[in-house]
């Protein structure tokens, strides 16, 4: 395998692409996407070291790994370096699954750099908390009862990672906007490109708001704003309106989505549905589904129109009477056997950037009426913590950032995560903004169309674009 890795890396520098920098080796980088299963390239993996806090003397130091896809072009631009979503999202991992051919695409431009952010992948060592709360099993409970809850778990686990020696004021955009630049440094290049969805799209901002000057192009698609870690809830009833939209489109008789989805949450608030069965220990588990468990996997699911589908029929099912496909998913991710638990990273990041007084009250207003409520974003009931702990980065960090680095930004129509008009609003200080409208695509919108990736390379090229409206089959 050695003599295979090492003529591989001989036949990438003969075709000019060059040499390992500090840390990296040679690989054969294996694709694990099922539209590419068993493709191979030639990559580099490396790591590069920063301080975990630089607020603080005598930080320790991390190790961030990335692998790097070198570029096919005689001329390279500056690297492109992808930043994943989450908060807590792999880049390495993205690479080599569902975005494999992505990657590949944009080689064509620059290097191209699968980046694990501090705290995820091959760069977290942080342990994950399971506190003393369950959720009891012996009666339901009311939302109240649940976020009180969740709360007490929330102050278990800050405890538990302070014990442990965790600092999670470390763990901020503002930090990774920093680790950003000791990336540059690292790869020796002047400026850097960058690529990000969701929390990435986030990280991205902050990035151009804090340090443009290492900035060549970004491109970053269903946009999170610097103030938008907690999306307003009439926004989502807005989504709702527009999957409605395009139901009665494609049926002559389409039903009410909404009224079917009050009709489920009002019948399980009347009586919430006992499932039992026996876990892997033997243990009799019981479980009440509740409405609030309906919105939560409806939060989950509405990101794409196909789990959107998939999130009706299970509304379909419980109109109907029928529970046994809820009680399999119940089964598998809401055992109350189980404490409620936290990853660190994603955890601390979603608390810093955090929500301001104006924001919070607005959703406080809003959530009363909202279908969902506030489970879209459940770090919304932490915010107190937050702030008690000193987690929160304050109002200066998610003022809108204004810039003229050259920005690519994808909107998907049916996006129920993040939505066409706050991802506008969140990009409406920079000046060189061009925007690609994908309709019917969802949050995950890049492989929606072959022309979302045409697009892309038109962009890094100084093209202009060929298609700023593209329409998705859903």
């Amino acid at each position: 395998m050695k003599f295979w890795i090492s003529l591989l890396t001989l036949m990438a520098i003969s075709h000019g692409q060059g040499r390992p920098l500090t840390n990296e080796q040679a690989i054969e980088f294996a694709s694990a996407d099922r539209d590419s299963p068993g493709q191979t390239v030639a990559a580099y993996q490396g790591y590069f070291e920063v301080t975990e806090n630089r607020q603080k003397n005598h930080s320790r130091t991390l190790k961030l790994h990335y692998v790097r896809f070198p570029s096919t072009s005689d001329n390279p631009g500056p690297p492109i370096v992808y930043l994943a979503g989450g908060p807590g999202g792999s880049g390495i991992a993205t690479a080599k699954h569902r975005r494999y051919a992505l990657f590949m695409a944009l080689r064509e431009v620059a290097d191209v750099i699968a980046l694990d952010q501090r705290g995820t992948g091959q760069s977290n060592d942080l342990p994950r908390c399971q506190s003393s709360q369950h959720v009891p099993q012996e009666q339901p409970i009311n939302d109240q009862q649940y976020i009180a809850l969740n709360q007490a778990a929330m102050t278990d686990c800050l405890a538990f990672w302070q014990q442990q020696g965790v600092d999670l004021k470390a763990y901020n955009t503002l930090e990774s906007v920093h680790d950003l630049a000791s990336l540059r440094q690292h790869l020796g290049a002047e400026k850097i490109s960058l690529w990000g969805i969701s929390y990435g799209s986030h990280l991205a901002l902050a990035a151009i708001k804090y340090r443009p000057e290492m900035l060549h192009k970004v491109m970053i698609a269903s946009v999170e704003g610097l103030a938008q870690t907690i999306k307003l809830p009439a926004r989502t009833d807005a989504y709702f309106d527009r999957l409605q939209q395009y139901l009665n489109q494609q049926q002559t008789q389409a039903f009410d989505i909404q009224a079917m989805m009050q009709e489920v949450h009002a019948k399980l608030d009347q009586e919430p549905v006992v499932f039992e069965w026996q876990n892997e220990s033997g243990q009799t588990v019981r479980y009440h589904l509740q409405s609030r468990d309906m919105r939560q996997m409806a939060a989950a699911m509405i990101a794409d129109p196909a789990r959107a589908q998939q999130m009706l029929q299970l509304y379909f099912a419980v109109q109907a009477g029928i529970t046994t496909p809820l009680k399999s998913i119940v089964q598998q991710h809401m055992d109350p056997t189980e404490a409620i638990g936290f990853s660190a990273m994603s955890t601390a990041m979603d608390l810093a950037s955090g929500i301001g007084t104006d924001r919070f009250k607005t959703v406080a207003q809003q959530a009363q009426s909202a279908l969902l409520g506030t489970y879209l974003n459940f770090s919304y009931h932490f915010t107190d913590l937050a702030i008690k702990h000193g987690l929160d980065l304050g109002d200066d960090f998610r003022r809108l950032p204004h810039s003229d680095v050259p920005t690519l930004v994808i909107s998907g129509t049916l996006d129920g995560r993040t939505y066409i008009e706050s991802q506008l609003e969140a990009t409406a200080g920079l000046r060189q903004r061009q925007t690609i409208q994908v309709v019917n695509a969802g949050h995950n919108l890049f492989k929606s169309s072959p022309l979302v990736i045409k697009n892309m390379l038109l962009f890094m090229r100084d093209l202009p674009l060929a298609d700023p409206v593209i329409t998705a089959q859903p």
